[in-house]
Formats: structure tokens, sequence, C-alpha cells
């Protein structure tokens, strides 16, 4: 019987696993393209999302559903890299789909797109775990780079509300009379540096911005 020595056989690349692929690892020649889905009650709403997004050769729409409470299934069963919800949907709020899902599957983020802009809903959402808060007048560009940077990490709003949430979040007046709140403690340097973190920017557009 003829016995084949293994010592020439090539061992692993240094820091290759020998365990099988588990949760959203991204391994060599997989679909690295981010993965989403679309939660929204309007179905012309949601199809055109898809069109849009399908310009995006970095983006592939995995799904699209009008609720809350069809999402949450998918969501546990696809686990997408983003979620792109309404906020005002039959059933359940979005805000309560982003706690949930914030809850259960940290490593989802959920990206919200709406039209509401009152700060008191912006912050809810955010205080619920969202990643990043888009009006849906926003452009395809916006849109493009919120969902860009909140995969890589970042928490994205629109520019249109980030000096209103941000100024607000932090409270203009103090709940102690005579005494300053934390966003009139700032000076106007740090002041200009959170609305650009608000907005998505990176450390270096930062630095090139002041």
């Amino acid at each position: 019987m003829n016995h084949r020595s293994n010592k020439n056989k090539p061992s692993p690349p240094r820091g290759a696993s020998n365990h099988a692929p588990s949760g959203k690892e991204r391994h060599p020649g997989s679909d690295s393209r981010i993965r989403i889905l679309l939660v929204d009650n309007h179905t012309v709403v949601r199809e055109a999302l898809a069109s849009l997004l399908a310009l995006d050769a970095h983006v592939h729409v995995i799904g699209a559903v009008g609720n809350g409470t069809e999402a949450l299934p998918l969501i546990a069963t696809l686990q997408p890299d983003i979620v792109l919800l309404d906020l005002s949907m039959p059933g359940m709020h979005g805000i309560e789909v982003i706690r949930l899902v914030s809850h259960s599957h940290p490593a989802v983020k959920c990206l919200v797109l709406t039209v509401h802009i009152s700060e008191s809903i912006v912050r809810a959402a955010l205080q619920a775990g969202a990643a990043g808060y888009l009006l849906k007048e926003s452009s395809y560009a916006e849109l493009r780079t919120a969902i860009h940077r909140v995969t890589q990490g970042q928490t994205y709003l629109s520019p249109m509300i980030a000096d209103k949430v941000l100024s607000g979040y932090l409270g203009k007046q103090s709940p102690f009379p005579g005494e300053d709140s934390p966003w009139q403690k700032l000076s106007d340097r740090e002041r200009e540096v959170l609305k650009l973190v608000a907005e998505g920017a990176t450390s270096k557009e930062i630095a090139e911005n002041l």
C-alpha cells in the first residue's frame, strides 16, 4: 500500500481560520455588496428606491416589505447590512422597529428615510438606535453617501436637520437657572466639529474644513 506524505502539503495562510463561516463575515469571491432591506408602506416608494439603488454597483436590495411586522422576521433570516425604513407605517411604528432591531441584531444598521423633521422624532429615532436619518426630499447622491457612511460605522444626519438636531439635542437652555447648557459651553469650533460629525464627515474631512 502506498502512503503519501503530507510533508510537502501547503499549510493554510497565516491568519486563516479552520472554522466554518458564520454571521455576516465577508470572504474572497463572495458578494461584498451592501445588502439592503427596504421597509416602506408605499409601493411606489419601494419600487423607486429599488430602481435608484440598482444604479450603485456596490449595493444590493435583498428585499422590500410594507411594514415593520413583515420586516422583523426577514431581518432575522436575511441579516441585511442596512434596513432603510420609513417611520410612519401601519401596525408598528418605525421607531419601535429600530429599537427591536438594535436590541436583537446589533450588526444590522437602521437608516431612516422619512418626511418627519420634528426634533423630538429625530431624537427618538437616534435614541432607539438609528444609525442615520434622511429626509425623503434628499437627493440620490445624499442617499448613496448616507448608505456608504453608515456601512462604515458612522452616524449620518441629513445636513438640512443636523444643525437643528444637534443644538436641540445638547440643549440650548439648561434646566437649571443660571447654569449654561452643554451647547452653550462649547466653543464655535467645537460646535462646527459636532455639525460635521453629524453630517457624517470623516476625521480627514473635518480637518480639511476647519
